[in-house]
């Protein structure tokens, strides 16, 4: 408990919330006012604005996103003898890793608060859309914030053993765009992987279901989608924490 709390005192003054705030603000913003202006209007109402916003955040920002704000939470503790201070603590090194992941879902989890809330705002007050926003893409809203575990703690994994802020960014970068080229591939068992799970559940349940939109297969929003997504999460998530734990303990990081 005592790394939790830390990590979310940490989290006041971390240049984090600029990337919170500003990159789905931004995101929704592009993807909406292009179509927009490109098309004229937004032929299927919510369903269009949806598709045509977190489509491509879906599929590759997000997940740099999560890689950028993991390389800032843990930015801090590779500075002068942060490493050694926060390694020397009478705690489990699992409960370390824990509280870092914890740190940077709540980060990625309002940044998706953000992300939809901006698209209501712009769906009902800038374009006029009539209704509101569907019931099944809030759903995929709360999917989403479970199925960004895996990311987050892998991206975490790569901050804690990388000292450059760049590296594990990178390395994001290019899981996320093989992870998308893998499931345009259409390659069995890709969603597996905690990047590929993260962009499949950004789609799950968008009227791309119906008109074949998209260039890899999205899921509709069933029971089973749901209880799948959120059982490879929580198995993703906890391997990943596990093998995070073991690496640490077997290092000399601690001593």
């Amino acid at each position: 408990m005592g790394s939790l709390i830390s990590e979310f005192l940490k989290l006041k003054r971390s240049m984090s919330w600029s990337v919170v705030i500003l990159l789905p603000v931004l995101m929704v913003f592009f993807g909406s006012f292009s179509t927009f202006v490109g098309e004229g209007e937004f032929t299927e109402g919510w369903d269009t604005l949806w598709i045509r916003t977190v489509g491509f955040y879906g599929m590759a920002i997000l997940s740099i996103g999560i890689a950028v704000l993991a390389s800032l939470v843990w930015r801090v503790e590779h500075k002068n003898s942060n490493w050694n201070a926060l390694m020397s603590r009478s705690v489990p090194t699992s409960q370390i890793v824990i509280g870092k992941i914890a740190a940077i879902w709540v980060l990625a989890a309002v940044m998706q608060v953000i992300f939809m809330a901006t698209v209501i705002v712009l769906g009902k007050f800038i374009f006029g859309l009539p209704g509101m926003l569907p019931t099944d893409y809030y759903v995929t809203g709360a999917l989403v914030i479970v199925a960004q575990l895996p990311v987050i703690a892998f991206q975490s994994a790569l901050s804690t053993f990388f000292r450059s802020f760049a590296a594990p960014v990178a390395i994001g970068l290019l899981l996320t765009g093989a992870s998308t080229m893998a499931l345009l591939m259409k390659i069995p068992g890709i969603i597996a992987t905690p990047y590929a799970l993260l962009t499949q559940t950004t789609q799950a349940g968008s009227a791309a279901v119906m008109s074949g939109s998209t260039s890899f297969d999205v899921s509709a929003l069933t029971p089973g989608v749901v209880g799948i997504t959120l059982g490879l999460s929580a198995v993703l998530t906890v391997v990943i924490v596990a093998g995070t734990s073991m690496i640490l303990n077997r290092s000399d990081t601690r001593a």
